[in-house]
């Protein structure tokens, strides 16, 4: 890719990121996602409001589903030089990601009824 200095940590960083927010996404259907841990201050065993959870899940949804879309429709028409077989196979290897946005929404539905009051 030809970068040099800092911007060899581009790609390291960005999948830490993307495991970080893949890991607060079991938060969302796991009790320990209810109540803040108790090694932060001022926040430790208090629960966490059920909007600062939701929130940032169905914005994360909404992205994850929008990127999706965009990446099958680039797939489809987008002219790569590519063989029939890789094409099928980079199909195959990106499909799970295109149902993260679908699937954070079912769960993130999920935790705002369960969270709330009827």
């Amino acid at each position: 890719m030809l970068i040099s200095g800092w911007g060899l940590l581009v790609l390291p960083l960005l999948s830490l990121a993307q495991e970080g927010l893949a890991w607060l996404t079991l938060g969302l259907v796991r009790p320990w996602g209810e109540v803040w841990p108790r090694w932060l201050p001022y926040l430790g065993g208090r629960p966490v409001p059920v909007l600062a959870a939701v929130v940032p899940a169905a914005f994360g949804a909404v992205t994850c589903s929008v990127y999706g879309v965009l990446l099958v429709w680039t797939t489809v028409h987008g002219e790569m030089d590519i063989t029939p077989w890789g094409n099928w196979l980079l199909t195959a290897c990106y499909l799970p990601m295109v149902a993260w946005g679908p699937l954070l929404g079912a769960v993130t539905v999920h935790y705002y009824r369960r969270r709330t009051p009827r």
